[in-house]
């Protein structure tokens, strides 16, 4: 039985064409043609059942035979707001990670000892949608032009929102029970500092403005992969 192919076409249910760069794959990689099948994401909720109805040099047009409303597999909004390595890539593996793990949008954030101070981000969202495609997600994640820490916190003021960090100083409570003391529909919101962690200065602005101060566990971690431990954390919390 032949696998059918998904397709990221945000427009999907109006434009009835597979964007230039879906298209080029679709007819040169993939060899479709007329009166083949094809599965459309909108990224917004929605699968659509379709089949070829042009295969040009160019161009692939298609009809939508049914609909298909997904339904979200986890409760709330999962927000990763993260302090992006002086190694791209491995902010770039973590996104690829979180994505197919399922989370709702990722911030980066300009710290005191961050190590990066200028990203991509549509080298991030590429990296998103190819993983969209990959693990088959309804639900496109948001990617938001990196911020200054303080810049970040004074736009995020309501929702369950958390600050992991390392200082022994500062009083924590472990993400993981938090989140399970919670109620499981609320928004959730982590932020993970650089690779030097945030300054305790940060934090302590952070704790003031109504973060609660976390750990997620013993470990300590590089950031892409605490990224990572709290995103299963928030959806583990979240079924």
């Amino acid at each position: 039985m032949k696998e059918v192919r998904y397709f990221y076409v945000p427009q999907a249910a109006s434009v009835g064409e597979l964007p230039e760069e879906e298209a080029v794959h679709a007819l040169r990689v993939l060899r479709l043609k007329e009166g083949d099948e094809l599965m459309l994401m909108d990224g917004k909720g929605t699968f659509y059942k379709a089949i070829v109805t042009l295969a040009s040099s160019k161009r692939c047009l298609y009809s939508i035979q049914e609909t298909m409303p997904q339904q979200r597999t986890w409760n709330g909004h999962i927000h990763l707001a993260i302090a992006p390595t002086k190694m791209m890539e491995r902010i770039e593996w973590m996104t690829e990670k979180a994505t197919e793990i399922g989370f709702d949008e990722l911030s980066l954030l300009d710290c005191k000892f961050s190590e990066r101070r200028v990203v991509k981000t549509p080298r991030l969202e590429k990296i998103v949608i190819s993983a969209v495609k990959q693990s088959r997600k309804a639900w496109t994640p948001i990617v938001n032009v990196m911020l200054s820490f303080d810049n970040f916190i004074k736009s995020h003021q309501t929702g369950r929102r958390y600050i992991a960090h390392c200082y022994e100083e500062v009083p924590r409570t472990n993400l993981f029970d938090e989140l399970r003391n919670g109620n499981n529909q609320d928004d959730a919101l982590v932020m993970i500092g650089p690779e030097g962690d945030f300054s305790i200065d940060e934090v302590r602005k952070a704790v003031e403005a109504g973060f609660i101060s976390v750990n997620l566990g013993d470990s300590r971690l590089r950031t892409e992969t605490a990224g990572l431990a709290a995103i299963m954390m928030i959806q583990l919390s979240k079924q």
